[in-house]
This record gives structure tokens, C-alpha cells and sequence, in this order.
């Protein structure tokens, strides 16, 4: 393609096939001339890029934790356990030329329960709303049906509104060359994807391309969509929920991360403080659905309970930069997965 439009290297688009040579300065060769218009901008002129991008894969497929390494904090939830995030976690990685927004969503999967169907309604709005997706697929487990699920779901996406999907094999740390390899291979053979990206966000490997290559698909902006040194626009009650169902889920049973949910009841700061020593008294309640659950959760004469109680407080000290009072209590809301109602008042 010429400068002047299509046709035939070297000559004109209207055929004739006359001087097209003889614009180009002898000491450049024609074919160089020809791609003289650099498709990429000098550095200088590059446009400011800044939108949303969207992680999703299946639950437990690394997309919390490749959040927090990307952000350089924790703004997600991350646990052993699969299916543990519940709200659309943004965080926020600005450098000099863009801004990416990311989104976390829970594993996309098939539900067994109204609040799974609800979990996948947010991915699905979620992923019809950003600018470019990541399709996590963790390297140490092979690919999937329920993988299979989402590449479908995903090609939908691609082909009706155009959004890029970058293909993230995720946990590279915990494989080896070879296997990794066919790891690739087998995601390359899943789908058509803008990019494939091997990381691991343990040991932050690849950890800069991934936001790299995200970011090449964002749209050019007037500047960043939140100012310099915001993490995340996550509220902090969501924030101090967030980081007390983490501690929780923690070295408990399989299906226990499906049936707990919590609530900030209150945060107020303690009268009576010396103004350079504040303490702010935080409650919250823990919510399972049976009597056998609550015990795994408050433990032998109240151990385990305690022990979230201090994870967690740590966690809510370093988010809020001073000293916390965490009041805990475990309850007990019958089968709420399945009940519209108590749904809606746990937030979901």
C-alpha cells in the first residue's frame, strides 16, 4: 500500500503505474517510501490511553491475586479456596502514557444456586462494559470444560461487540518449561485471541507485560479517570468486608466459602481518644447457613474466631492507616444462597 493510497507498491492507485518511483528520493528505496507514514506514533505523540479491563476464567484461576500484583497492593480478595469474590473489585494501575482500571469478577461458572446465577449475571454485564478482557487460565491445571464455557461465552463478546481478548496463562511459578508449552499451545487452540501472555503473580514474572499489553487496547484519553495515587474506588466497607472473608475462608472446608457472607454493621470512632491516638470500633457480622458451620468458623472454645478477628484487624489497620477495635459475631441466616430476600440484605 502507497502513501497515496491503495494499489501496487510503487505505483499510483489509479493504475498507471507512471512516477510513483520518481517521488521517492533515489537514496530511499521505494518499498521503504511506501511505509513512510509510521502506523505508531513517536513516543512523544503517543495519545494517553485509559479504560477498563476485565479479568475472568474459571473460579480459582489466579484472577485476584494477578489483580493485587498488578495494583502493587491488595485491593482483592485472594484465598486457596475457589469462588470467593462476590463484588466487582476495581483496581487502578496509572502509569506515565495510560490507566488501567481493573475489574475482578467471580469465576464465571455454571450455578447451582441463585446467588451463583447472580455471580455470573455481574460477570456477564461486566465483560459487555470494559474495554479489553483477560481470560485467566492457571498453567499447574489443565484446560477445561468449564473453560470451554467461558471461550464460548467469550467469542459471543468478540464477535458482537469487538472487544480484544488477551489470553493470561496464569501461575506459571508452579511449572515447569515443558509443561508450560503445551499449556500455550492447548490455550491457542481454545480460541482467537488479540494476545497470549504467560505470568505469575507470585513471583512477578511477566506481571509488566500483562498491564503492557492490556493497555495497548485501551482507548486514547484526555488524561487518567482517577487521579494520581488511587489503588482502588472500592469503598471502605466493602474493603474491610472483603479482607474479614478472607481471613475467615482461610484453612476451612471446601463449602464453606459458598455459604459465608459479611456484613459492616457499623464503624465509629472511639470518644474519648486523644486526637493523635485515634481507635475506630468496627462490628461485623459473619454469616453462615447452618450451626455446624458457625462452629468451623468460631473453633475450640473460640481459637479460630480469634484468630480471624487479628488477621483481619491487620488487614483493616494497614487499608486505614490507624488502630482498630474489630467486634466479630458469627450468625446464622437458614439457606440465604437460595433466598431472594436475605440475598438482597447481604449485599448480593
Amino acid at each position: 500500500m502507497t502513501a497515496s493510497g491503495p494499489g501496487p507498491t510503487g505505483a499510483r492507485a489509479d493504475g498507471s503505474g507512471e512516477q510513483a518511483r520518481d517521488e521517492v528520493p533515489a537514496e530511499v528505496p521505494a518499498e521503504v517510501a511506501a511505509q513512510a507514514p509510521a502506523e505508531v506514533p513517536a513516543e512523544a505523540t503517543r495519545p494517553y490511553l485509559a479504560g477498563f479491563a476485565c479479568l475472568v476464567g474459571r473460579p480459582n484461576a489466579g484472577k485476584s491475586t494477578l489483580t493485587n500484583a498488578l495494583v502493587g497492593q491488595k485491593v482483592a480478595i485472594t484465598s486457596s479456596k475457589p469462588q470467593t469474590t462476590r463484588h466487582t473489585i476495581r483496581g487502578i494501575v496509572t502509569s506515565p502514557r495510560s490507566q488501567l482500571v481493573l475489574v475482578d469478577t467471580p469465576g464465571l461458572h455454571k450455578p447451582r444456586t441463585l446467588l451463583g446465577e447472580r455471580l455470573n449475571d455481574v460477570v456477564r454485564e461486566t465483560l459487555l462494559e470494559v474495554d479489553v478482557i483477560g481470560f485467566c487460565l492457571p498453567a499447574d491445571q489443565k484446560i477445561g470444560p468449564g473453560d470451554a464455557f467461558i471461550a464460548r461465552e467469550l467469542k459471543e463478546i468478540q464477535q458482537g461487540k469487538r472487544r480484544p481478548v488477551v489470553a493470561i496463562a496464569t501461575k506459571t511459578d508452579r511449572v515447569d518449561r515443558e509443561r508450560l508449552a503445551e499449556h500455550l499451545m492447548a490455550i491457542d487452540q481454545l480460541g482467537s485471541w488479540d494476545a497470549i501472555v504467560p505470568c505469575s503473580a507470585v513471583d512477578g514474572s511477566q506481571v509488566g507485560e500483562v498491564a503492557e499489553v492490556l493497555s495497548s487496547y485501551l482507548p486514547p484519553s484526555p488524561g487518567p479517570l482517577y487521579p494520581e495515587g488511587v489503588l482502588t474506588d472500592e469503598p471502605d466497607v466493602v474493603m474491610i468486608a472483603e479482607l474479614v472473608r478472607e481471613a475467615a475462608l482461610e484453612g476451612v472446608r471446601d463449602e464453606l466459602p459458598h455459604s459465608l457472607a459479611v456484613v459492616v454493621e457499623e464503624m465509629v470512632p472511639r470518644e474519648g481518644r486523644p486526637a493523635d491516638k485515634p481507635l475506630l470500633d468496627v462490628r461485623v457480622n459473619v454469616f453462615v447457613e447452618r450451626s455446624s458451620q458457625k462452629a468451623i468458623i468460631i473453633g475450640r472454645g473460640g481459637s479460630r474466631l480469634r484468630e480471624v478477628g487479628t488477621t483481619a484487624r491487620q488487614g483493616i489497620e494497614k487499608l486505614l492507616g490507624q488502630k482498630v477495635y474489630l467486634d466479630l459475631h458469627v450468625k446464622i441466616a437458614k439457606d440465604w444462597q437460595r433466598d431472594p430476600k436475605q440475598l438482597q440484605r447481604l449485599g448480593f
